[in-house]
């Protein structure tokens, strides 16, 4: 009761504002008000071996399924809410994104054969710098839909590479050669590993990681991103 009156009176004097249009959230909002979030940049790929997304990787890697849930625009909602997942500090936005993407794909059949999901790594510099990496709490919303587990072991990235915001496609892909690190093949020996991270433009990380594991026995890869560029 206590803790209901505090709140009230929090939001009374603070109230939580929707991270883009800026109106007060009502009960049961979080970070993104309904009317923002039913008029968000959905991609709407169906297909999830015909899509954008999967054009990126085709004949780079073999994959099972690739998609993304909304498009990444200059100045649009897409880039806002990636922004403030990334350089605001707001990493519950990452786990709200994830819930979101995996109720809009339950009923794809993507999450159907997936045994766990691979958030892309951080080094450690990048995460102690940032706090958190939001790839996992993007994966960690998709669990707690979907219940699959989340591998923040098995992976890990071994070099420190610059933004790659600016960079022309084989810049990018230069800039992610050899950066991540197979530390457990056992783990994912025969498994259906679904790598998650928030932003695809080019696809080159998406690619760096899945090479870290794809000679790993029996491994079977799809991709999930949150935008796509």
């Amino acid at each position: 009761m206590m803790k209901t009156l505090l709140n009230d009176l929090l939001n009374l004097f603070f109230p939580r504002l929707c991270l883009l249009c800026q109106t007060p959230l009502i009960k049961g909002e979080e970070h993104i008000c309904l009317h923002c979030s039913n008029n968000l940049p959905y991609t709407h790929f169906t297909d999830l071996k015909t899509n954008a997304a999967c054009q990126l990787f085709e004949g780079k890697v073999p994959f099972v399924a690739a998609t993304a849930l909304l498009r990444f625009e200059h100045g649009g909602y897409g880039q806002k809410l990636i922004h403030s997942l990334k350089y605001h500090g707001n990493k519950e936005l990452g786990y709200q994104l994830g819930r979101m993407a995996a109720i809009a794909y339950q009923k794809s059949g993507l999450f159907d054969t997936v045994d766990v999901l691979l958030p892309v790594p951080l080094h450690p510099e990048r995460l102690k710098q940032r706090g958190y990496n939001q790839s996992e709490w993007i994966a960690r919303g998709i669990q707690s839909v979907t219940g699959i587990p989340v591998d923040t072991t098995s992976v890990s990235r071994i070099k420190k590479t610059e933004s790659q915001t600016r960079k022309q496609v084989y810049e990018r892909q230069k800039n992610v050669e050899n950066i991540f690190r197979l530390n457990d093949s056992e783990a994912l020996k025969n498994r259906h590993a679904l790598l998650v991270d928030d932003v695809i433009t080019t696809g080159s990380t998406f690619l760096a990681c899945a090479a870290s594991i794809q000679a790993v026995p029996g491994i079977r890869i799809s991709f999930l991103g949150i935008t796509i560029a």
